[in-house]
């Protein structure tokens, strides 16, 4: 059973404002991968309590596994971690027959990262962070996978977990189905009304090698549909390396009015007889990142699958005293769609919004509609299309 919620100390209301500022004026450095670095202490099918691959269960039974892996990347100069609690959610948890444990799991996950972060700043006095990882999971509730609420209610207990445990910040990672990305967020507000307390809370996306998210969605669609929910940050993380990232992370820097962030993998993976390997050199990630800081006006960097401590010490070498570069967004108000952003403007001299997809406005469609008739509403959407609608009302 999940515990009572703390009363949020000064520390952590200090630690969240002292982010908010550092993100505000400079470059924060992130780390890189986790799940490597935990497989390649070979942790045992005991130390996995026989569930095996379940990383999360490695913050309860070894967590001098997990905090060798922050003190690693902390070593290197990094400003912040991210919890080991990227399965920590209704799906992956559930896959192992252990979903009741997403609170406990979050929870012991942050702590750990604070503990190594709390004892990195008493050595030198300088502040380190701990980001709430917050994984999509592997249930997509766009494609019925799962519903809305159930996957909202287990994030709101990853997200209570995180917090309880020391979390700085909330990072919904990885993102690849907005309905998913946008639970995740409601969630995450929740539960930091539950903890009495805000964080920064940083929504990162994942763009594939198609140019669309996994279900199709444009970075302009994941822009709309997120940023009026009160994010902090938007950025990209996973699936290619930067050199893929970069039309996207420029799409977001001309029109995002949060700040952005951007944690690439050390570049597409090459498939060889020892498994994937991702070639990306530790220097060619510190130059990728110190163009987009410089081009984009980046204020957190990182990397995700492939990239090593080394990796990241290079990348701090290069933007750790950098101020993002100024930007000058421009946001054009619109709607979207799961797949694309369409502006409230049009080249006609009005804006036509078809009404007969709306259970109201349409006899035939509620009929269609309640006798489950799928195919017939799609049909009525696009004849309305055909006749010039720019949108639909639904």
């Amino acid at each position: 059973m999940a515990s009572q919620p703390p009363t949020p100390s000064v520390d952590s209301r200090t630690r969240a404002s002292a982010l908010r500022q550092a993100l505000a004026t400079r470059v924060v450095v992130a780390d890189g991968a986790m799940g490597t670095m935990l497989q390649a202490q070979e942790p045992t099918l005991d130390d996995f309590q026989q569930l095996e691959g379940c990383n999360e269960v490695l913050n309860v039974t070894r967590p001098d596994i997990v905090r060798s892996v922050h003190a690693a990347y902390f070593d290197a100069g990094v400003d912040c971690v991210e919890t080991n609690t990227f399965g920590a959610n209704l799906s992956a948890l559930g896959e192992y027959d252990i979903a009741e444990r997403i609170h406990e799991l979050s929870e012991a996950g942050a702590r750990i990262a604070r503990e190594t972060a709390d004892e990195f700043a008493a050595q030198d006095g300088r502040q380190r962070w701990v980001l709430g990882s917050m994984g999509p999971g592997t249930k997509l509730p766009t494609l019925g996978h799962t519903t809305f609420a159930a996957i909202r209610d287990a994030y709101q207990r990853n997200a209570e977990g995180l917090l309880a445990g020391g979390a700085d910040a909330l990072l919904v990672e990885t993102t690849q189905d907005l309905l998913q990305t946008k639970a995740s967020v409601i969630a995450a507000r929740r539960a930091m009304e539950t903890a009495g307390y805000d964080v920064p809370l940083i929504v990162s996306v994942t763009v594939e090698t198609t140019g669309t998210m996994l279900l199709g969605s444009e970075i302009g669609a994941a822009l709309t549909a997120l940023e009026p929910l009160g994010i902090d940050m938007i950025g990209l993380n996973c699936a290619t390396g930067p050199a893929e990232m970069s039309e996207h992370l420029r799409y977001l820097a001309r029109h995002a009015r949060v700040p952005l962030s951007c944690m690439p993998n050390a570049g597409l993976p090459v498939l060889t007889s020892d498994g994937a390997h991702y070639p990306l050199t530790a220097p060619e990630l510190a130059d990728a990142q110190e163009n987009f800081v410089r081009d984009y006006g980046l204020s957190l960097v990182g990397g995700c699958c492939g990239t090593t401590p080394e990796h990241l010490r290079q990348v701090v070498e290069r933007v750790r005293e950098q101020s993002p570069a100024e930007r000058d967004p421009r946001p054009e108000p619109g709607a979207a769609s799961l797949y694309q952003s369409v502006p409230f403007r049009q080249d006609t001299s009005y804006l036509a919004i078809g009404e007969r997809t709306n259970a109201n406005g349409s006899k035939k469609f509620r009929e269609a509609m309640l006798e489950g008739r799928w195919d017939d509403c799609v049909e009525m959407a696009r004849e309305q299309i055909r006749e010039g609608a720019h949108m639909l009302d639904l």
